[in-house]
């Protein structure tokens, strides 16, 4: 599939699902963020086209179950904040917000590790930051002297994998941290044609999947 052909099916999508999600009312579902100076853990997640600012309906329940599963860690989070908009041209500004926050709150919380993440538009916005090549654009990356500290990665309903590819095969640095999601007949990640299965992460189980992945990285150290 070509770049200008894969962009163009991805926005066809994204209108499409973020129509699904008004209709839903789920775009509207606030950030829970935390304004909390240092954490041991802070979740990084980018959300997904179409969907109002915040941690989107993948990420909010993303980070309540981690922080549920690390009743003995603080864990806060942050949502970046990009465009996410349905052209699938804000992935790479994104990405240098994601960058841009991981390495500003690495050098002022020296302690606090980090567990990354994206759903649809997201993930590509953190596969750029994590430094790998995608049809989506490009932003700044990681500095690979803070990947120790990025703990684990899970990203939902990748574009990614419309190439062949997945985090655990283009990066090396990142990919043995990396959980993907992608459900079967997901236009977004699988060449598929079910709007539906790209809309029902958080409520088939992968959230939590997710969650406990990146829990047991955590404390695995």
């Amino acid at each position: 599939m070509s770049h200008r052909a894969s962009r163009r099916k991805l926005t066809i999508v994204s209108v499409g699902v973020a129509g699904a999600l008004g209709a839903a009312g789920l775009t509207l579902l606030p950030s829970m963020a935390s304004a909390a100076p240092c954490s041991d853990v802070e979740v990084v997640f980018a959300r997904g086209s179409g969907e109002a600012p915040g941690l989107g309906i993948v990420g909010a329940p993303l980070v309540r179950d981690i922080k549920s599963g690390l009743p003995g860690k603080s864990v806060t989070s942050h949502a970046v904040d990009y465009a996410a908009n349905f052209s699938q041209t804000s992935a790479g500004p994104g990405a240098s917000a994601m960058t841009d926050h991981v390495r500003s709150t690495a050098a002022n919380c020296p302690d606090t590790s980090f567990v990354l993440g994206g759903y649809s538009q997201g993930a590509s916005v953190t596969d750029i930051a994590l430094g790998i090549r995608t049809t989506l654009g490009t932003g700044r990356t990681i500095p690979t002297d803070l990947a120790p500290r990025v703990k684990a990665v899970v990203v939902f309903g990748n574009p990614l994998q419309l190439s062949g590819r997945t985090i655990n095969t283009a990066s090396g640095l990142y990919g043995a941290k990396a959980k993907e999601f992608c459900n079967t007949g997901d236009p977004v990640c699988g060449n598929g044609r079910s709007t539906a299965a790209h809309l029902r992460y958080h409520v088939n189980g992968s959230v939590q999947t997710g969650a406990r992945f990146a829990v047991d990285r955590i404390e695995a150290g």
